[in-house]
């Protein structure tokens, strides 16, 4: 008998994840099923309870749920805590609700698998929003000298890196700094854009002197053509990568989370870039 697992959204049908975790449970010999929900507005509570008295197990939650699906746990993973929201909830045998958050996994693993070196580097991270704050803790677990948070609003920029000043990491800290776009610094190696807006065609108004020779632009948002970041990055000498990747490989930590099984991603990613 299969599992039932589901996705909740407002609205929800553009999700990839349905595709990803059919694919996963294929290769993985997993006997579950994984359907797209869209819940209330005004009752994501109501929607994940309902799901698991029909028998669910276990969701990834997705905009506008995220902070509504922390304040529906029993029980919040550290990097749930540190990120406010998260986007997998699994019912226990205990019958209590564990959440936990997978972005931030996602977008490392993803740059490890296209060969990026975070430890030491000297990172960027466009926006301050709740995509932003749910990526900081893994990214500063993987060893930076310095992470800095760019933001229009530079208050908001400077308050979420206070909340992730000189955390220890192992024998180093990595300084933490938040400003407005006016008060970037010169060579980032690795640059990330954690805002929405290229793919309304609109770009922050970035320094040419931005990336290092060597750096790397990354864009958490995906499309079939490349955003405006990305052409902005590739037009200056860069290796540019987009959030295709992040996507899969956040639902692969949601996937090990519900089954205990890790899938192999590169084939789902590949298959959903051939999709686009």
């Amino acid at each position: 008998m299969s599992e039932r697992y589901c996705v909740f959204g407002h609205p929800i049908g553009h999700s990839r994840s349905p595709r990803i975790h059919a694919l996963f449970a294929e290769q993985c010999g997993q006997a579950m099923t994984y359907e797209a929900i869209e819940a209330p507005r005004e009752d994501f509570a109501g929607a994940w309870h309902t799901f698991v008295a029909a028998g669910g197990l276990g969701a990834n939650v997705t905009v506008p749920f995220k902070e509504e699906a922390y304040r529906v746990a029993d029980v919040l993973s550290q990097r749930a805590r540190r990120a406010g929201a998260v986007n997998t909830l699994v019912h226990g045998r205990d019958g209590r609700t564990y959440a936990d958050t997978t972005d931030g996994v996602g977008l490392v693993r993803d740059l490890e698998a296209h060969g990026v070196t975070l430890d030491d580097a000297r990172i960027l991270v466009l926006g301050a929003g709740g995509a932003v704050r749910g990526v900081l803790d893994p990214l500063l677990a993987a060893g930076p000298r310095s992470l800095h948070i760019a933001n229009r609003t530079a208050e908001k920029a400077v308050s979420l890196a206070a909340d992730f000043h000189l955390q220890e990491r192992g024998q180093q800290q990595a300084c933490v700094k938040g400003s407005g776009y006016d008060a970037l610094e010169d060579a980032y190696d690795v640059v990330i854009n954690g805002t929405s807006a290229s793919l309304s065609g609109e770009l922050p108004p970035l320094p040419e002197t931005l990336l290092a020779a060597d750096g790397v632009a990354y864009d958490m948002m995906y499309a079939a053509d490349p955003t405006v970041f990305l052409q902005w990055a590739s037009a200056r000498g860069v290796r540019t990568i987009d959030g295709l990747g992040m996507l899969v490989e956040q639902a692969a930590e949601s996937f090990f989370l519900w089954r205990h099984v890790r899938p192999d991603t590169e084939p789902v990613r590949n298959m959903l870039r051939r999709e686009l």
